[in-house]
């Protein structure tokens, strides 16, 4: 039975506070996981790391560190990930090893980027800029998947760039409220990695 669960994640920026703030929009998002995690008394951890570099150094020291946690990694992709594993397209993206005896329960990627999950539920996005928000520029996609990583951010801020009471989307400033309001539910059907996530944690925890 799993005791702990450890997830590192990349973004937050270089600051304290800003890493704080995208781990409470974070635990907004997972609140599905962290109630099932209370029920069944596992310990969560969610650890906002900055850079992408840092989220693997700190997963794997993690690996060394807490051996009886079950530690998990949750990068951006930067890239397409086709008919590749997890740990596959990381090798190959980033020239990261899977460290020894760990599998793809471990590793989770937001396809392409983290925006990709904001796509997936635009009526939240209207909600939150308000007047002004132009929603014919997000892509409209089943999959947010297929969305290239160049037109994700870019997208968010030609739609938002008109709005009186948020203004352009920031990343710093806006991804993590919008991650506390998104539809889960909308995300992990658009978003199949996010699914998956899901789906293997609430099992694992409810085992």
């Amino acid at each position: 039975m799993v005791k702990e669960i450890r997830i590192y994640i990349e973004g937050g920026g270089d600051g304290k506070n800003t890493k704080s703030l995208l781990r409470q929009g974070f635990s907004s998002f997972f609140k599905e996981l962290v109630q099932v995690a209370r029920s069944n008394q596992i310990k969560w951890n969610m650890i906002v790391c900055g850079s992408r570099n840092n989220a693997f150094r700190d997963f794997k020291n993690a690996l060394a560190d807490y051996p009886k946690a079950f530690v998990i990694l949750l990068v951006d992709s930067e890239a397409p990930v086709v008919k590749q594993s997890p740990w596959e397209h990381l090798k190959w993206r980033d020239n990261w090893d899977s460290p020894a005896g760990v599998d793809e329960t471990h590793c989770y990627l937001m396809v392409q980027t983290m925006e990709a999950w904001f796509m997936a539920d635009i009526d939240t996005l209207k909600r939150f800029y308000g007047q002004g928000f132009k929603e014919n520029a997000i892509p409209r996609k089943s999959n947010v998947e297929t969305i290239e990583k160049d037109l994700l951010e870019r997208s968010l801020k030609a739609a938002s760039c008109d709005t009186k009471s948020k203004g352009e989307y920031q990343k710093i400033q806006h991804a993590s409220k919008l991650l506390e309001k998104l539809d889960v539910g909308k995300v992990r059907k658009a978003s199949s990695e996010c699914d998956r996530l899901f789906t293997t944690l609430t099992a694992l925890m409810e085992d």
